[in-house]
């Protein structure tokens, strides 16, 4: 790496005015293929498509329908919904709704719908038809008839509100439109969705949408918001740049190369083929922070050296030969902090992953390169020069009292500190939960105009919005509908499920079954039962056709639906427990209970596979960056110097996330690893002065002083700099932007506490003086001494 980089400083420096006419018409083209760059959203990139549950899901989705539906309610303000003007919008609003692209026609279902029947016991035997009668003209006996079909048909409280103040019209989503063959636009769904709501809010009801698209919709306009977060975070960091440099140019050359690698980032995805999540819009802010925290470091190295007396070139072949490897390694350990996350086999959390990493790779390629050519012919007013070297040294009595954490005695102090705040966190962070945490979705507030819909949905209806959903599959049965043992068995699972905490309530064939026995039988509640007799068995299930979604065509899986209370991680992680509990304790050879469908079962799976991936996901962060280390400084010794102040901080932030409800999910697991890759960076670039001043034959406090009159400043500044950045994320109005604001504003300020207060605390005690010596002698034999020839005659 030395080698290497020499060679690279030599070639940079010899070509500089090649290189930036290369980087400025890089900079041209990728701005212009940035104009092409689109919002890609879609179900299946939300869904860990690998995950046991969604294979069934997959499986059977063409049979049974799968998560992706919309529900759009109608409500009226007052009284209940039998009147001609109701039923008149009801039908305006089922007919826009099937002609919605990419809606699956065949599952609208409405009261206007042919697929929504009653069924009802007469003296003659079973009498039925629709719903709402052919020929239905809204007078007033036929809207009496149509309540009391309501009744008949098993609707109240599914289609129907329990109060009959409004009707629904719900649909399955494709995800590839089958008229034009395109993937489904699922913006231009919500816009739909949205304009529904627009033509029929003001005319005496309320319309609540709800469903992915509407959810992707939403997410997007509160992302839209992020440009407003990234202008005010930009003029802060510029503010705050020129208030730290003392100088307009500095300022606007270090904004300029944090901007560089945004720009490269959002012109290569759609030449790789990516799009940008709504979920991960936040990419490009993240790349911006980071850009500017490296090159601070940078440019405060080359501003040292032109107080030195150095020429502007001189100085920036100084400031990179110092700072190219250990600059390198920070950036390095900040992309597998995105890298890792790949582990999550979610195709969303993966692009975001690939794309966070490719934006630190152009970071490398900016900072070290494009920012260094720049400086070199970067000039000064004297005025600048001297408001710089009048503040260069303004926290040198800081830099004194933190000079004694690296004594034995204080160092002692601190670790018990240390050590007392970890046993408390570990104590608080056992409260973490995998999952959601209260209602609606997660990535908006509880007072958004979805969540809103959502909880009046879920108030006014008795299934509720959260469906998991249990396959019943048969193997080597003929007419499995016609089997008692097989139907006697998932009655009972259909009774077991009923009893477990967190469920609303279930609906499965046998259940609909025994009340069409007791049908045939002048409705006596005695023969609500499955007869051992197949005739009369089959004569129960016939009524039930497909439609019901409880059965395939020939009876070789059924399913069960099994409606939740909620969504929150605890209860879907509950009541899958109990499925297992009973499929483990009825064991069949003719039968398998499949896990799971419906958009609980999504969430299931989900949890799943973000718990499986946490712990997996630190393992590799701390691993990969101690062999980093390692191979650096050749010690484990000094490795743990910098690994465990964020370890300390990483479970701090479970810590916090559990005190303040928030979950570990999708949106919220990739923080702590992102954090710990950035927040990496002030113990590298801190550890690498010390290691170089104790060469210079420095004991340990001294060097770690020196450490910080060199690095100290910038360390504290970069941290500040990207908290206030995140900070203005907890004001958007995404939840999950604001939680990520939260988290990691919370995260780069602690890091950069711990890198000042514990490295130098755990180098006294696990390093001691004797041991510093012999680190430093070693990398004397690697070489690393300075490069002389690149000294300015003076101080040669």
């Amino acid at each position: 790496m030395r080698a290497f980089s020499a060679t690279l400083g030599q070639v940079l420096f010899r070509h500089r005015g090649a290189f930036l006419a290369f980087f400025a018409l890089t900079t041209l083209l990728l701005a212009a293929s940035a104009t092409r760059l689109q919002v890609d959203a879609g179900f299946e990139k939300m869904i860990p498509l690998e995950h046991e549950y969604m294979q069934t899901f997959v499986a059977y989705r063409s049979t049974f329908g799968g998560a992706n539906r919309i529900l759009v309610a109608l409500r009226q303000h007052e009284g209940e919904i039998y009147n001609p003007h109701f039923f008149a919008r009801l039908q305006s609003i089922t007919d826009e709704v099937f002609f919605i692209p990419g809606v699956d026609r065949a599952t609208v279902t409405s009261l206007f719908t042919p697929n929504v029947r009653f069924i009802e016991v007469v003296e003659e035997g079973f009498s039925g038809g629709n719903v709402i009668p052919a020929g239905f003209q809204a007078t007033t006996d036929e809207l009496q008839e149509v309540r009391e079909n309501v009744l008949k048909s098993g609707q109240l409280g599914r289609l129907v509100a329990n109060d009959h103040s409004a009707a629904m019209v719900t649909a399955e989503l494709l995800e590839v439109d089958p008229v034009s063959g395109e993937r489904l636009d699922y913006l231009a769904v919500a816009r739909q969705l949205e304009e529904i709501r627009a033509r029929y809010a003001g005319e005496g009801f309320d319309v609540h949408i709800i469903g992915f698209a509407k959810a992707i919709g939403d997410i997007t306009d509160g992302a839209r918001g992020v440009l407003l977060f990234f202008v005010i975070s930009f003029a802060v960091t510029a503010l705050l740049l020129y208030r730290y440099s003392g100088s307009v140019r500095l300022a606007a050359v270090t904004l300029l190369c944090a901007m560089v690698p945004v720009v490269w980032l959002m012109g290569l995805l759609p030449i790789i083929g990516f799009g940008i999540d709504p979920l991960s819009i936040l990419v490009p802010f993240l790349i911006f922070s980071i850009g500017v925290s490296h090159a601070v470091q940078m440019t405060h190295a080359w501003r040292l050296e032109i107080m030195m007396g150095r020429e502007p070139l001189d100085a920036a072949r100084e400031g990179f030969r110092k700072l190219v490897i250990p600059g390198s390694m920070a950036l390095t350990t900040t992309a597998i902090g995105f890298l890792v996350i790949v582990r999550i086999e979610i195709d969303m959390v993966r692009e975001l992953a690939m794309t966070a990493g490719l934006g630190v790779a152009l970071i490398l390629v900016t900072n070290m390169m494009l920012l260094t050519i720049l400086l070199s012919w970067l000039r000064l007013p004297a005025r600048d020069l001297r408001l710089g070297a009048s503040r260069e040294h303004k926290l040198d009595w800081l830099w004194l009292r933190l000079r004694k954490l690296a004594e034995p005695r204080h160092a002692r102090l601190v670790l018990g500190i240390a050590l007392a705040v970890l046993v408390m966190a570990t104590w608080q962070a056992r409260d973490l939960r995998t999952g959601d945490v209260g209602t609606g979705i997660p990535e908006l507030h509880e007072d958004s105009r979805y969540n809103r819909d959502a909880a009046a949905i879920v108030e006014a209806f008795s299934i509720g919005v959260d469906v998991l959903s249990v396959i019943v599959q048969t193997r080597g049965v003929d007419g499995a509908c016609t089997n008692y043992e097989i139907m006697d068995l998932i009655d009972r699972f259909e009774l077991t499920m009923r009893g477990v905490h967190g469920v609303q309530s279930v609906v499965a064939l046998p259940g609909l079954a025994r009340v069409v026995n007791a049908g045939w039988n002048e409705g006596n509640p005695r023969w609500q039962v499955l007869s051992r007799n197949p005739t009369v068995l089959a004569q129960s299930v016939t009524p039930i056709d497909t439609g019901t979604g409880l059965l395939n065509t020939d009876c070789s899986a059924m399913q069960v639906l099994i409606f939740t209370r909620d969504h929150e991680g605890p209860t879907l992680a509950h009541v899958i427990r109990e499925v297992k509990n009973f499929r483990e304790a009825n064991p069949s050879d003719h039968v398998d209970f499949l896990l799971a469908s419906g958009n609980a079962g999504v969430m299931a799976a989900t949890n799943e596979a973000v718990d499986a991936a946490s712990a997996t996901i630190l393992l590799l962060v701390f691993g990969a960056i101690s062999l980093l280390f390692f191979a650096e400084f050749r010690s484990w010794r000094a490795t743990l110097c910098i690994v465990l102040p964020l370890a300390i901080v990483a479970v701090m932030c479970n810590a916090l996330m559990a005190l303040l409800d928030i979950g570990l999910k999708v949106s919220t697991l990739p923080v702590v690893a992102i954090a710990v890759g950035i927040g990496v960076d002030y113990g590298i670039y801190l550890y690498e002065r010390m290691a170089r001043r104790l060469r210079q034959g420095d004991d340990l406090p001294e060097a770690y002083f020196q450490a910080l009159r060199e690095r100290g400043i910038a360390v504290m500044f970069t941290a500040a700099t990207m908290s206030v950045g995140v900070a203005t994320w907890t004001l958007s109005a995404l939840k999950f932007q604001a939680d990520m604001g939260l988290l990691m504003a919370f995260m780069f300020l602690v890091n950069m506490l711990a890198a000042l207060v514990l490295l130098p605390a755990l180098a006294a005690v696990l390093l001691g003086e004797g041991k510093a010596a012999g680190l430093a002698a070693r990398d004397d034999l690697e070489g690393d001494a300075p490069d002389r020839g690149h000294l300015s005659p003076r101080e040669r």
